[in-house]
C-alpha cells in the first residue's frame, strides 16, 4: 500500500438500501462517510443487487481511514454511527439504512468473540471488493496473501464461469 501513516489503517465497507434521515441510500452512504474520522481515500459509489431476501438494491462504497483505536474500539464507533443513522438490529440481510463493516486492518488478522478481521465473507462479495480495489488494490489479505486486485479478479472469473454454465 502506498498510503503511509503512523496510525493503523482500516478498510471499511459501507452499504445502504433504505431511506433514512439523510435521504435516499446514496445520501446515507455519503453521510456515513462524512461521519467517519480520518478518511484517507473513498471509492466511487456503486449500485448492487441485494444478497439474501432483501428486495431493494444497495448503494455501496469503501473507505480507508487511519485511527489509533483498537479493532474493538473501531467496531464500537461503527455501531454507534449505525445506531445514530437509525439502524436497528434485526433480520440478517434485511433492508438497512446503513451498514458499516471493518473489512481489513493494517495490523493483520484479529479475532475475538464479537469481531473477525479480515471480514469473514469479503473475498466472495463483489460489492466489497470492487470498491476496495479502487482505493487499496495492493493491500494483501493477511490470510491468503493475495492482493485486493487479485481477489477481485478471481471473483470476477468465478462469476463469469457461473454465467457460462
Amino acid at each position: 500500500m502506498s498510503i503511509s501513516t503512523t496510525y493503523p489503517l482500516y478498510a471499511i465497507a459501507i452499504g445502504s438500501n433504505r431511506r433514512g434521515r439523510h435521504g435516499h441510500p446514496r445520501a446515507e452512504v455519503r453521510a456515513a462517510i462524512a461521519a467517519l474520522p480520518n478518511v484517507l481515500a473513498v471509492s466511487r459509489l456503486i449500485e448492487t443487487a441485494p444478497v439474501g431476501p432483501s428486495l431493494r438494491r444497495f448503494t455501496n462504497s469503501a473507505v480507508l481511514l487511519h485511527s489509533s483505536e483498537t479493532p474493538p474500539m473501531m467496531l464500537a464507533r461503527l455501531k454507534r454511527i449505525e445506531r445514530d443513522f437509525g439502524r436497528r438490529r434485526g433480520q440478517r440481510w434485511s433492508a438497512r439504512v446503513i451498514d458499516l463493516d471493518i473489512v481489513l486492518w493494517s495490523g493483520g488478522a484479529w479475532r475475538d468473540a464479537t469481531l473477525c478481521i479480515p471480514h469473514i465473507a469479503f473475498r466472495t462479495r463483489d460489492f466489497v471488493l470492487h470498491p476496495l480495489v479502487q482505493i487499496a488494490p495492493l493491500w494483501r489479505d493477511p490470510q491468503t496473501g493475495r492482493t485486493i486486485r487479485q481477489l477481485a479478479m478471481r471473483l470476477d472469473m468465478v462469476d463469469r464461469t457461473r454465467i457460462r454454465s
